[in-house]
């Protein structure tokens, strides 16, 4: 999946952690259906919990936007991830008896708070683009991971999620997320981002959150 320029640079630059991240080994159980229930379910309520902190995290970033089409990128950001990926862990939660009381209740996991907190800063110390730079392994990554996972998705374990990441409506947020990037980075770096001094900077919070991402899939294997 390219989503735009900046986002396959960006990607380079985190490998060989990028790489850890999409093919890590919950991601290989969720395709082949090998993914202990329970290990999902842990997962799934600690994602719920990121969720959060990243619904916060877009909410910020309509804050730090130079658009009104920015504005409306970033918000229509939060409202898919309050209103379908929130909803699909809820109801899938409730299905094993842990209702949305006992998901909002959850303990955070160190690995949880290094995560959300450090995307959080990323926003609140920096730009538009400091920002994007920590928000996007998480929303690219995951499409990146639904598009490669969809062809074991009918009748799978985990086809719903699969399902999710690669359905029309997130690979569409993936596309739009891209281009919100690539057009930050034009106005902020010039045509030629790689040549800006901050360059090596944005690839550094890139690659520190995708390190993150492989830490939060780790602690999913660890219930």
């Amino acid at each position: 999946m390219s989503y735009g320029r900046v986002f396959p640079a960006w990607r380079a630059a985190a490998a060989p952690h990028w790489d850890a991240y999409v093919r890590h080994a919950f991601v290989e159980g969720l395709r082949d259906g090998s993914l202990p229930r329970a290990a999902f379910l842990h997962y799934l309520v600690q994602d719920y919990l990121f969720l959060v902190h990243f619904a916060r995290a877009w909410a910020l970033a309509v804050t730090k936007a130079a658009t009104i089409e920015e504005m409306r990128i970033c918000a229509g950001t939060v409202h898919a991830l309050i209103d379908d990926e929130m909803r699909l862990h809820v109801a899938t939660c409730a299905e094993a008896g842990i209702d949305a009381a006992t998901l909002a209740a959850a303990e955070e996991r160190p690995e949880n708070l290094a995560y959300t907190r450090y995307v959080l800063d990323a926003g609140h110390s920096g730009d538009f683009l400091d920002l994007l730079a920590a928000l996007a392994p998480c929303v690219l990554g995951y499409g990146e991971i639904g598009a490669r996972l969809a062809p074991a998705a009918p009748g799978a374990s985990y086809g719903a999620w699969i399902d999710t990441y690669a359905g029309t409506d997130y690979q569409q947020v993936c596309a739009d997320v891209g281009a919100l990037i690539d057009g930050a980075a034009a106005r902020a770096l010039g045509p030629d981002p790689a040549a800006s001094p901050r360059w090596e900077r944005l690839c550094a919070t890139f690659r520190t959150a995708t390190r993150l991402e492989v830490g939060f899939w780790d602690m999913g294997l660890a219930p």
